[in-house]
């Protein structure tokens, strides 16, 4: 059975908003226009799509899956036509998505975002959480977006342009520091808070110990970096971030960043886009100006040490 691409918006509208009034409300269309278009869906992936449970409806497990491929394809749509010959950043109106962790969006995204808005006041700038299904399917997930923040040497046979620079640094709570600075068998002998725990190479810090011999206890695996100083605080838990993280903890939070007994690698963080938005106006201009937000990242005057900060 065919199916009409047009339905494609009624069916991301209906898996949005769980309810065909507010499906409707939303598209600007008439209640028995989208009963209709969910009957057409119905029929087409033999699937109820929404149950009513009480006096609200849910969605079926299909639809749960559906939901993410939906907006990807009208997200990959929405790209397509807004593909022009030229780009002038002063007349744009568009949307970029980038896919961050939470300190490339309070570092990186913030300088990003200054420089679109005195540039470009029509462009608008999405940031989607990274999380490691996101790093699983990176070549794919590229498809979908406009960018994806990552380390230098992650990915094979995909362009990408190099931002800054970072480094891996060891975080402690504040009464578990010693005066003499922790052996790497002094730390692999305390439980850990990792960040990004992925069997991908560059990407955890996991993959760096394991080479040097350390075999930690993962005690918690974090899909972000600014709270592990919650979870390392008053414990006797060992936490490992970048550098830049470690600068954005409270001064308060009860943690101390120390350096490493061990060098886990240059940490260079890049932007990679899908070989399909190589030649575009607009992506040459939205690399061009994040490679800028990059420098300034790299320059800034105001990166201070944690104040816990210990050198030892």
């Amino acid at each position: 059975m065919g199916l009409d691409l047009n339905l494609l918006v009624p069916l991301d509208a209906l898996l949005q908003e769980c309810s065909v009034t507010r499906a409707a409300q939303r598209l600007g269309l008439s209640q028995p226009t989208v009963s209709a278009a969910l009957a057409r869906l119905r029929r087409h992936f033999g699937d109820e799509l929404l149950t009513r449970v009480g006096n609200a409806y849910e969605l079926t497990p299909l639809a749960e899956r559906l939901a993410e491929q939906t907006a990807q394809a009208l997200g990959s749509a929405d790209r397509v036509f807004q593909t022009r010959p030229d780009f002038d950043p002063a007349q744009a109106r568009r949307e970029f998505t980038l896919v961050v962790t939470d300190v490339h969006l309070a570092t990186f995204g913030r300088t990003l975002a200054a420089l679109v808005r005195d540039t470009a006041p029509g462009v608008r700038l999405r940031f989607q959480h990274l999380i490691p299904q996101i790093i699983r399917r990176a070549d794919e997930h590229l498809r979908t977006v406009d960018g994806m923040l990552l380390p230098q040497g992650l990915l094979a046979h995909v362009p990408a342009v190099d931002l800054y620079e970072d480094r891996w640094v060891c975080v402690v709570a504040s009464d578990t520091v010693t005066p003499a600075p922790p052996t790497p068998q002094e730390l692999a002998s305390r439980p850990w808070v990792l960040p990004y725990q992925v069997p991908t190479k560059g990407y955890s810090a996991l993959h760096q110990l394991h080479i040097r011999g350390i075999e930690p206890r993962v005690e918690i695996a974090v899909e972000d970096f600014l709270t592990i100083p919650h979870l390392v605080a008053g414990t006797d838990r060992v936490g490992v971030v970048p550098e830049r993280a470690a600068r954005l903890f409270p001064a308060d939070s009860g943690t101390v960043v120390l350096e490493l007994p061990f060098d886990l690698g240059r940490l260079v963080e890049s932007l990679w886009w899908h070989p399909q938005y190589e030649r575009d106006p607009a992506h040459i201009w939205l690399r061009k100006t994040a490679s800028e937000a990059g420098r300034l990242v790299a320059t800034s005057t105001t990166e201070t040490a944690h104040p816990g900060t210990s050198h030892g």
